[in-house]
């Protein structure tokens, strides 16, 4: 009874408000009914036919205003029932939305939470992750350091270029293929040869490249002690050079070229790119200077040779061995065949052995059927030679 049915000039209104009002207006309009009445009673005599007629009209409108009074009080109490049960079911269905949207968001936050749970465990496995990088890092630092005291040190170098290059050699060929500190017919000691497929003539390998002169150029701060870091430089490279192509490069005994080994990519790009005549001159002087990748692609060539070396003497030794299984399986045909003319010939032979037995058999049977003593033989049978079928 308390909804508000509607607003008028800014005021709500209820439906008791409005049935209330309802009731004055019915009083009110009873009053003047009456009020109405009171007056016509002084007329009535006068006009008392027509007043009886006009009192009956009038009752008449009253009771029929009653009626709709009553009515309308029905259908304001019935519009005040539809109002509270619609503001019920309004607040029902606001009860079970707002239910709806507090489990959604507390899956949402569910979900959201778990989710971040994830995020930040995948983040501490990355941050697990850059921790070992940087341990590693820490490790290769600390390697690139005790590389620099290594390589600062001469027979700590050789020593580091000699086993870089042995690593490359054993990973890349077999062992057969390959000999380090190899004695040459001038009793020089090369680092390593290689032996080609189908040539006597190994390949040498020198590991030992004057390093000094290219650390001093790298150090050299000013112009002029660039420049003498440079000239030593290709004093150095050119001596070397020349000491391999005299020492290793024998005519009849060795390769025409041998390799002269960079340890590491850096040198030998500073080598190119600032010193190519030393690179050209060693060139000319037939000795090859290889980096560290340089070296493990003539060592897969090498490879490659040896092993189609090896496929080659593998498919001679084949088509050998398969001329003598040709001529193996010849000698059985003819050998089959020899055999089938024996067992022909002997079945000839067997077939005229049957035919001088059945012949016998016969004889045999004109022999018996003769009377020598009154006895008869005539009843007799001849024996028959069968041949044996399927091994009876």
């Amino acid at each position: 009874m308390n909804a508000t049915l509607f607003v008028l000039a800014g005021f709500p209104i209820t439906a008791a408000e409005a049935l209330a009002a309802l009731s004055g207006g019915v009083l009110a309009l009873s009053i003047a009914i009456l009020t109405v009445a009171w007056r016509g009673r002084v007329t009535r005599a006068r006009e008392m036919p027509a007043a009886e007629a006009r009192q009956r009209a009038l009752e008449a409108q009253i009771a029929e205003l009653a009626r709709a009074g009553v009515e309308l009080s029905g259908r304001v109490g019935g519009m005040a029932e539809q109002l509270n049960a619609r503001q019920a079911d309004m607040s029902r269905l606001l009860a079970e939305r707002l239910d709806r949207v507090g489990a959604r968001v507390g899956a949402e936050l569910q979900s959201s939470a778990q989710t971040t749970g994830e995020t930040l465990a995948k983040l501490n496995e990355r941050l697990a992750v850059i921790d070992s990088a940087q341990a590693r890092l820490a490790g290769m630092t600390q390697e690139v350091v005790s590389l620099r005291d290594i390589l600062a040190n001469k027979q700590t170098r050789g020593a580091f270029g000699q086993g870089r290059m042995e690593a490359i050699v054993r990973d890349g060929l077999p062992a057969d293929a390959y000999d380090f500190q190899f004695t040459l017919g001038n009793k020089s000691r090369p680092d390593c040869v290689i032996r080609l497929p189908g040539d006597e003539r190994p390949l040498v390998v020198d590991a030992k490249f004057p390093l000094e002169a290219f650390t001093l150029f790298k150090d050299a701060r000013s112009e002029e002690a660039k420049k003498a870091a440079a000239a030593r430089v290709r004093g150095d490279v050119v001596k070397h050079v020349k000491d391999i192509a005299e020492r290793y490069l024998l005519p009849g005994e060795t390769q025409d070229v041998a390799l002269m080994f960079v340890p590491a990519e850096s040198l030998y790009c500073d080598l190119v790119e600032q010193f190519d005549d030393i690179v050209q001159r060693a060139h000319r002087a037939r000795v090859v200077i290889v980096s560290p990748s340089l070296l493990t692609i003539a060592i897969q060539i090498a490879q490659t040779l040896t092993r189609d070396a090896r496929m080659r003497d593998a498919a001679h030794r084949i088509q050998d061995e398969m001329g003598k299984l040709v001529k193996d399986v010849r000698l059985l045909v003819e050998r089959t065949e020899k055999l089938e003319n024996h067992f022909r010939q002997a079945q000839d032979d067997i077939a005229q052995i049957a035919t001088s037995t059945e012949k016998i058999s016969r004889r045999a049977l004109k022999i018996e059927a003769m009377d020598f003593d009154g006895e008869s033989f005539s009843e007799a049978k001849a024996p028959v030679l069968r041949l044996a079928k399927g091994g009876e």
